[in-house]
């Protein structure tokens, strides 16, 4: 027996394409958009129980009032066909990146699966006759003449203006945008497939769409792919109650909570290509509502032959009397997923994910069989009106939007710069900008970040992570730790490690300066609290004279420096420069021994002089000038209760940093992390100079990051709080 075929433009419901409207062989014209969704995950949600009530709030909630008040600005007659399309496609390494770890990076996620998206929305403008079209009635052609109502000026112009408030009110949000589509996407122009071609061939990606057969006798197929139809169709598949949202249990806690939108798993959590097409039909109430109270009437009077006519004319007056009282507006719905596959042995696992998704949601899932065409055809962009009546059912507009696709992913790389991390659903690597994008979008004031985490939880890997990624970005970063979690990553990088052990303890040369230039006048200050630090405990007290004169010592020195290159500039030096110039100095002012101790301020001195026990501190030969350095490790694990080391390093942590701040470009990042060192920074030198860090970093392209496993070590200290 042969089989029937047709030339598809001789059947096709869409015939021309005006003023970017799609216009369908019976006169509906349908205007195009693009939806822009919010990032799944990103919504809010809010959960009360009153009783046995639950009351909803937050973001999830507002959406799906947007959606209702956008829909309800409608005309009657108008359709609402909002079509997801999920695709899978697999990530492409970039192997132009020239580190050798990221380029491991790149292989390893090569080809891992993902889902793209594109969310598209069609708003049809048909008549009374097309709305109530049975499967028996519709044909893929009809020769009926348009309706008159369908060429009304005025009715144009009402949808228009509808069509227009539709668009100011879903965008009003900020978490929705919309796109018209214009003619040349939505049909074939200059090589580039539209939308109507990508979706007859199921082709959501390619750049070349080829033409397919579509064979509609018993399986539809399209070109090689065999097309199945799963339809929520039915309010008895339905639960007793729908929400705006959901908790996605594999990602959340006893302690912390993740939400979907309540469609999410047969939308962002189906991973198989597939279409989850929304159909919403604002229909005459006016007319219908007549039709379903003689239906009730007509039910209630069979009520005698069988229970299930009481039943079923008591919820259809439930309905009548809930529309009534709360002022809902009526519509008819359907929602069908839609899935294909060129393998066909893959057939019964897609079928079990489907079915598992819409299980999911509380819906009882159906296969469509003889209707699938229907469906199918219905489906084409601007063709909603063709969706048999039997395969529709009556809720509440609240109701209907809370199976509306509310989520999309992201698209790819979120910027030009930043760390490389895994998407939450499958894995596929994105680049996000952690510190520049979210105070250019105004959601935060300063790029500082705060890592909390148990042990064993990840901080350091994460925050190694972080370092390397920024690190290559031209950032400088100088790090407080306690721990030893980044030396593996200063020798990779080729940074400065300051560490204390007995055979190689921790130096310094404070007094190095490259080039031999003149100190401004923050590396003044760093040098005097210094001197004031060797010199007397924290507790002592200390005068202005003696102030004035460490001053004096220190510009003395640095000019004198200038007047002999030849000198080495280090603590020896700067030693043997009190002892002879400053020395004389004093004597010149008249600086008697009452008010300047100059016998015991040299005898403090001495030990760092040469030969003294401290000698190696302040001495290094590594004449190095920190602020070239792009990396600095200071480990204080083995000096964080040192009476006279842990104030030396504390002052050249606070020079390095502030030095790094004032003279570097301001386009030049600079971080100070501050890792599990808490109680070695428990001192006021170094709370004072956080406290200055919080106050001026966010001025100088700067931030400052923590990371502890205790929020208490933080909160109950007075000192660092």
């Amino acid at each position: 027996m042969s089989k029937r075929t047709r030339d598809l433009l001789e059947v096709f419901p869409i015939r021309r394409i005006e003023n970017d409207f799609l216009i369908s062989i019976h006169g509906d014209y349908s205007a195009c958009f693009e939806v822009l969704l919010p990032e799944i995950f990103s919504l809010s949600a809010k959960v009360e129980m009153i009783g046995t009530h639950r009351m909803e709030s937050g973001d999830f909630r507002d959406m799906n009032e947007i959606w209702g008040k956008a829909i309800n600005v409608m005309p009657i007659n108008t359709i609402i066909h909002k079509q997801d399309i999920f695709t899978v496609d697999t990530y492409k390494p970039r192997y132009e990146v020239k580190d050798s770890f990221d380029k491991a990076s790149e292989r390893h996620f090569n080809e891992r699966p993902f889902l793209t998206h594109r969310s598209l929305l069609y708003i049809t403008k048909t008549h009374p006759n097309r709305q109530n079209l049975s499967s028996i009635s519709t044909t893929l052609v009809s020769g009926r003449l348009i309706p008159r109502d369908i060429g009304d000026p005025r009715q144009q112009e009402e949808f228009m203006d509808a069509l227009a408030q539709f668009v100011s009110i879903l965008t009003s949000t900020k978490k929705v945008g919309l796109r018209r589509i214009k003619a040349d996407e939505l049909f074939n122009k200059e090589g580039r497939p539209g939308i109507l071609e990508r979706y007859m061939s199921l082709d959501f990606t390619g750049e070349n769409v080829p033409l397919c057969d579509t064979q509609m006798d018993g399986d539809i197929y399209v070109g090689n792919k065999l097309v199945k139809f799963f339809s929520i169709a039915d309010v008895d598949d339905l639960p007793d109650t729908v929400y705006t949202h959901n908790r996605k249990e594999s990602l959340s806690s006893e302690h912390s909570t993740i939400n979907v939108s309540f469609a999410a798993p047969v939308s962002m959590m189906l991973n198989v290509d597939h279409i989850y097409n929304q159909y919403i039909f604002k229909m005459d109430k006016n007319v219908a509502f007549p039709k379903l109270q003689q239906r009730s009437q007509q039910m209630r009077a069979m009520s005698t032959f069988s229970k299930a006519n009481e039943v079923n004319a008591r919820l259809i007056d439930q309905y009548l009397d809930t529309t009534a009282e709360t002022g809902y507006v009526p519509v008819q719905c359907h929602f069908n997923v839609m899935v294909w596959t060129e393998d066909k042995t893959r057939l019964p696992q897609i079928r079990n994910q489907v079915n598992s998704a819409i299980s999911l949601m509380g819906v009882r899932p159906r296969e469509n069989g003889t209707d699938a065409a229907l469906l199918f055809w219905a489906g084409i962009p601007g063709a909603a009106a063709d969706l048999p009546v039997e395969d529709r059912f009556w809720t509440l507009l609240p109701q209907a939007c809370c199976l509306l696709n509310q989520e999309s992913n992201t698209e790819g790389d979120l910027s030009t710069f930043g760390v490389k991390v895994v998407e939450r659903l499958s894995g596929r690597p994105l680049l996000v900008d952690f510190s520049d994008v979210p105070m250019e979008e105004r959601w935060v004031t300063n790029r500082n970040k705060f890592v909390l985490g148990g042990s064993g939880s990840g901080k350091s890997f994460l925050t190694n992570h972080f370092a390397k990624t920024y690190l290559s970005g031209g950032t400088h970063m100088v790090i407080v730790d306690v721990g030893d979690s980044y030396e593996g990553l200063c020798q990779m990088l080729g940074g400065k490690y300051l560490t204390y052990q007995e055979d190689n303890p921790i130096r310094f040369n404070p007094f190095y300066i490259e080039s031999r230039k003149r100190p401004n006048t923050e590396k003044k200050q760093a040098i005097k609290a210094l001197i004031l630090s060797l010199w007397k405990k924290e507790e002592e007290a200390m005068t202005r004279l003696e102030e004035t004169a460490i001053s004096l010592a220190v510009t003395g020195y640095f000019d004198s420096l200038q007047e002999n290159m030849a000198v080495r500039p280090c603590f020896n030096t700067f030693y043997e420069f009190l002892q002879g110039d400053f020395k004389q100095m004093l004597q010149t002012k008249g600086v008697s021994t009452n008010h300047f101790d100059y016998q015991a301020f040299m005898i403090t001195m001495e030990p760092f002089y040469e030969g003294g026990e401290y000698d190696y501190l302040l001495n290094s030969e590594d004449s190095m000038d920190l602020l070239q350095v792009p990396f600095i490790v200071f480990e204080l694990d083995n000096i964080k209760d040192h009476p006279i080391l842990f104030p030396v390093v504390t002052i050249i942590i606070m020079d390095t940093f502030i030095t790094k701040m004032r003279q570097l470009p301001k386009t030049t990042r600079k971080i100070i992390l501050i890792e599990e060192a808490w109680k070695a920074i428990m001192k006021q030198e170094m709370a004072e100079f956080i406290k200055y860090l919080y106050k001026t970093v966010r001025k100088y392209f700067g931030e400052a990051w923590i990371v502890t496993q205790e929020v208490d070590d933080i909160i109950n200290s007075t000192v660092v709080r």
